[in-house]
């Protein structure tokens, strides 16, 4: 009988698969198959909650098979991150769209990245206040106690890393390593090696041109190649999605989610609030927020349900130069540094509200104005070194709380939710970076405003 379930279920994952596909056909917009496997996918995976349980073999079997789609989707975006990162930043110095300004283009960025983190931090602590959120208020069950003792043991693998090795760990010992993004450095090593050899191109074309004009073809060469496959696999985020989404609202525990609700409400109230200080920010410069927000929704969208910023980076950057104007290589260096340094979500409002929560069981009071600017100057300040011990949201959690003499055991409290928290924070770290790239870009006054303005009806008529 349970085979049986599991083709029916399959066979009702492959008609949604041929829907969208026949929209795609019909020329249907890329947002509305987006938004229409959102939906399907939404409602088929609280069916199969309802219909056989979240812990059912059914379930669990079905899920299986539409990882084929969704995790082979998310591998096939990973598959073409580093790529994709080195060749776009060596193209910009090819095209000489960066020699001037790279170290202006890079402090900007950082600057913006961590900047907004340490505003994201404000929000968590203010939020976490607000909502009296207090770790004492949560049950602990066998699940937090065993995410407790892992965290722990986490803790002894980074506590003695100071902040000079974690800088030092970004730069590219061995470029082939991180080419294959063996360590969680990796993206911005390659950022820094295909600077380093787009410096040189610069220097070979002062000395010899001829052989420059060489290079330059051959990575353009490479440049269209790699471009033409982001394409190929960015034209399957409908049915990634789909099958993401399906698997995320299918196997969600929601009776736990009930349970925690006020940290959930609490959570999503910061990130929100969070993504209107990206708005503001586009505004004062001069940027219609709304126009940000419908073009870079099916990036924000994808990052919310495949909980991956890396896995994102692809439709990241082309969202960025082909509807929102912003040069290649700001675009790049703006979503590859929005990997590792000063994410809003995971490294920002997360920690933050997390030290806030826990402060009370050690003697702490989280409302006097010493803690809270020192939480904000450690959350800066960790956003940046995240990067050199692994990433994520747990290494944020795990240096703040270490830094700031609190018990590290307790972050894993919110552990039966975290996989829901934790879509909201991608979204937001994606949004970060894509902010960053376009108030970089209007900085430094690179940003195409007629790109930016241009509705798909205006580039339709273009074509």
């Amino acid at each position: 009988m349970t085979t049986f379930l599991v083709i029916v279920n399959v066979a009702f994952m492959l008609l949604f698969i041929t829907g969208l596909y026949i929209m795609q056909k019909k020329h249907i917009s890329f947002s509305k198959r987006v938004f229409t496997a959102l939906g399907v996918g939404v409602v088929f995976g609280l069916v199969m909650q309802f219909f056989y349980g979240t812990k059912s073999e059914v379930v669990k079997t079905s899920i299986d098979w539409f990882n084929i789609v969704g995790t082979g989707y998310v591998k096939l975006l990973q598959m073409i991150v580093m790529p994709l990162v080195f060749i776009s930043i060596l193209s910009a110095f090819t095209k000489l769209k960066l020699s001037n300004n790279i170290g202006k283009i890079s402090g900007i960025i950082i600057g913006i990245l961590v900047g907004t983190t340490a505003i994201a931090a404000g929000i968590g602590i203010a939020t976490s206040l607000t909502f009296n959120l207090e770790a004492v208020q949560i049950e602990q069950g066998d699940a937090e106690i065993t995410r407790a003792t892992q965290l722990e043991q986490k803790l002894g693998d980074i506590q003695n890393i100071t902040l000079p090795q974690k800088m030092v760990e970004l730069l590219p010992e061995n470029p082939f390593m991180d080419l294959t993004g063996a360590r969680p450095t990796s993206t911005i090593a390659v950022v820094i090696f295909a600077a380093i050899i787009g410096l040189a191109f610069l220097g070979v074309k002062r000395k010899n041109p001829e052989q420059a004009d060489i290079f330059a073809k051959i990575v353009e060469t490479f440049y269209t190649i790699i471009i033409r496959v982001v394409t190929l696999v960015l034209r399957l985020t409908p049915y990634g999605i789909l099958a993401l989404m399906t698997k995320v609202t299918a196997t969600s525990d929601y009776n736990a989610i009930w349970k925690l609700g006020k940290f959930v409400v609490a959570s999503y109230v910061a990130l929100i609030i969070m993504l209107i200080i990206h708005l503001l920010l586009l505004a004062f410069a001069g940027l219609n927020p709304m126009t940000y927000v419908k073009k870079a929704l099916p990036v924000l969208i994808f990052a919310f349900t495949s909980r991956t910023s890396a896995g994102a980076l692809p439709l990241n950057v082309k969202t960025q130069t082909n509807e929102l104007g912003v040069p290649e290589g700001i675009a790049n260096f703006a979503g590859s540094f929005g990997l590792s340094i000063g994410q809003n979500g995971c490294a920002g409002i997360y920690p933050a509200m997390l030290a806030v929560m826990i402060a009370p069981t050690a003697g702490i009071d989280p409302f006097t104005p010493s803690f809270i600017l020192t939480l904000i100057l450690v959350v800066a300040i960790s956003s940046f070194g995240v990067a050199g011990v692994g990433g994520g949201a747990t290494f944020a959690a795990l240096l703040v709380l270490s830094t700031m003499n609190l018990p590290v055991a307790l972050a894993g409290l919110l552990i039966s939710v975290e996989p829901l928290i934790d879509m909201g924070r991608t979204a937001l770290n994606v949004s970060g970076s894509m902010t960053a790239g376009l108030l970089t870009s209007k900085i430094t006054k690179e940003l195409d405003a007629n790109v930016f303005a241009e509705t798909k009806q205006q580039k339709a008529e273009a074509l």
